[in-house]
């Protein structure tokens, strides 16, 4: 059983940083001397810390040991930071009920009893934990726009209790996305309200949110960023280069933290990004967010897993 007193006694080992466009990892530059060199390789497990509430057949402390014990795995295989979300992401079937927010936007501590063990482990081992607060289908369990801003705060304020900092904060995935119900969610103006919001929260806690699968993002939305996160699910290879280009101007990071992408093919588009200057993040949606959810490290894909080793490897295949 959990130590109820462990949070307090939580020392930070991993601090997330960023210089000019690049990321830095306890002030060093991360992946030094490599093809992804100030880059941060990543990886969507969402339902990591996932639950249902309508289930009675799954086990959500199982399924979080299960990534968990993986981690050591990924890191050796070039992954720096992993998406995970307070609301979780499309288990492969509709209906279910997955949330760490109750309707006024108060915190679960159950949930995040779970969110803690992954935030703790990735930080021991020097990993990021990119965290997103909302998901489309379930800001439903929020009663108005008004939870949703208090969700954002009381998320920011457990962030800063607990003396993270190895955290990016992600408002929202595809905020853009039809799924979302409340409007503040679901527009660019909404989404640098609530960036705004966690920012005087927390000034030193770097923001974003993340657009739709194409690739873009609204410049409103850019400008209002501590770094840019793109998805990449809908994109073609060829296309992956401009979608990059078009985005250097604002000077910040530019990370891609969602590609359905898989084998080959997402290997050579983790490879575009990186050649470009992009961070790249796989989503293995049939094997780690579809249920029932699978964690096996490298085994997940070894194709991808082996071209992320490759790439921030020094001296690897460099050009």
């Amino acid at each position: 059983m959990r130590n109820p007193t462990k949070a307090l006694k939580f020392s930070p080992s991993t601090r997330v940083s960023i210089a000019g466009d690049k990321w830095y990892l306890n002030a060093k530059i991360t992946y030094p001397g490599a093809r992804a060199e100030g880059l941060l390789m990543n990886v969507r497990m969402v339902n990591s810390v996932f639950e249902d509430t309508n289930r009675t057949d799954f086990d959500p402390e199982a399924n979080t040991d299960k990534f968990v014990s993986q981690i050591p795995d990924y890191f050796v295989h070039g992954v720096r930071a992993f998406t995970v979300n307070l609301q979780g992401g499309m288990p492969g079937y509709e209906g279910a009920v997955n949330s760490a927010f109750s309707p006024d936007g108060s915190l679960r501590e159950k949930y995040l009893k779970r969110v803690r063990r992954v935030i703790e482990t990735c930080d021991q081992k020097g990993v990021v934990v990119i965290l997103g607060c909302y998901y489309q289908r379930q800001d439903q369990v929020l009663k108005d726009a008004e939870a949703v801003r208090t969700g954002v705060v009381n998320v920011v304020r457990w962030v800063k209790k607990n003396g993270f900092t190895n955290i990016l904060l992600e408002i929202a995935n595809e905020f853009e996305h039809s799924g979302f119900d409340h409007a503040i969610l679901g527009t660019a103006e909404g989404q640098v309200e609530l960036m705004q919001l966690a920012r005087e929260t927390a000034p030193d806690l770097l923001v974003s949110t993340s657009g739709l699968g194409r690739g873009t993002i609204p410049e409103s939305v850019a400008r209002a960023s501590d770094f840019i996160l793109i998805h990449f699910n809908s994109a073609l290879l060829e296309d992956i280069p401009a979608k990059i280009s078009a985005l250097r101007g604002f000077d910040k990071p530019i990370m891609c933290n969602e590609d359905q992408k898989v084998d080959e093919e997402a290997a050579k588009a983790a490879e575009l990004c990186v050649t470009n200057g992009a961070s790249w993040g796989f989503m293995h949606r049939d094997v780690n967010q579809y249920f029932p959810f699978t964690f096996s490290g490298h085994k997940d894909d070894p194709a991808v897993y082996g071209k992320l080793k490759e790439l921030t490897t020094p001296g690897t295949n460099c050009p």
